[in-house]
């Protein structure tokens, strides 16, 4: 009998979306930071060469002392938003926009950078391919948590992770973990974090956890610090639903942002969420230039 094996090659392909009008702009900017306001002052002259209309979410116009607009407001009449900061500015208002999924444009003005690719110097520039539709726009899955007591749902979503953490140093956590129903793994340590592709780079990654491609989709779940060493990162489809639960004095802390007590839930469950975050991104940018540059990876 011949053994035949067939190789299929899978190709990630981008979706080529573009926005249909540009006529009013949302920002948001890196809260308690009055040196952006150049790159403000820079970013509303680029778009008024388009007559195109600038509003400024009310807090980050309070501290720059321009007129501000209530971020539903934003939302809704914005054709884009831009997040002018570092990733933790993009990360909140993904989470902040996600019922409007409007596009987000990252503008880099904090540290690290991984997500927000376009740097200050490169504002006007980059205005100028957007309104020549020059930029791609790329969607990354996020995940919805659902904190269930007592009957009771409540729903927030997560950009990079979920993270279940002991509350006290001098103490381990047990948090047990169920698919589909089934308990498949009890998690002994410091912690649990639950991934996407693209806080694959994050916590995730500090924690020995794999780096895996932002536009894929899949959990990513990896024991931080586990009492065993045959306990690994685990990488799961989305067709799964996981959830939750720890009757130790454990925190849940959604994208850094917001802490929560599994004391005060039954359980937590997390599956992927109904749509993704847009994010427009130079048509130049390679994920694997940012991770040598980022991660400092192949210097010798």
């Amino acid at each position: 009998m011949k053994l035949t094996i067939e190789f299929v090659t899978m190709k990630i392909t981008l979706k080529n979306e573009k926005l249909t009008t540009i006529s009013i702009v949302g920002l948001v900017s890196k809260p308690d930071d009055a040196s952006l306001r150049p790159y403000i002052e820079e970013i509303q002259k680029a778009l008024n060469k388009h007559q195109a209309k600038l509003l400024i979410e009310e807090e980050s116009a309070k501290l720059l002392g321009y007129e501000g607009f209530e971020f539903e407001t934003i939302c809704k009449e914005s054709d884009f938003l831009i997040s002018l900061g570092g990733d933790g500015t993009l990360i909140s208002l993904c989470r902040k926009s996600f019922a409007c999924a409007k596009p987000v444009l990252g503008i880099h003005a904090g540290k690290l950078g991984f997500l927000t690719d376009i740097q200050t110097n490169e504002i006007e520039a980059f205005i100028e391919d957007i309104f020549a539709g020059n930029y791609r726009i790329d969607t990354r899955m996020m995940l919805e948590v659902s904190l269930h007591v007592k009957g009771d749902i409540q729903k927030v979503v997560a950009f990079n992770d979920i993270v279940f953490s002991r509350s006290q140093i001098s103490h381990m956590t047990t948090i047990k973990a169920f698919v589909d129903g089934h308990l498949f793994n009890s998690y002994y340590g410091d912690g649990l974090i639950v991934s996407t592709p693209t806080g694959s780079t994050a916590y995730n990654l500090s924690a020995g956890g794999p780096v895996v491609y932002p536009l894929m989709e899949a959990l990513i779940l990896t024991p931080i610090c586990p009492h065993s060493l045959t306990q690994r990162s685990l990488v799961l489809p989305v067709d799964f639903e996981i959830s939750f639960e720890s009757s130790d004095d454990t925190v849940v802390v959604v994208d850094g942002q917001d802490t929560y007590q599994m004391s005060d839930v039954d359980f937590v469950s997390v599956k992927i969420a109904d749509k993704g975050a847009q994010l427009i991104h130079s048509l130049d940018r390679n994920y694997f230039d940012v991770l040598k540059n980022k991660l400092h990876w192949g210097n010798v």
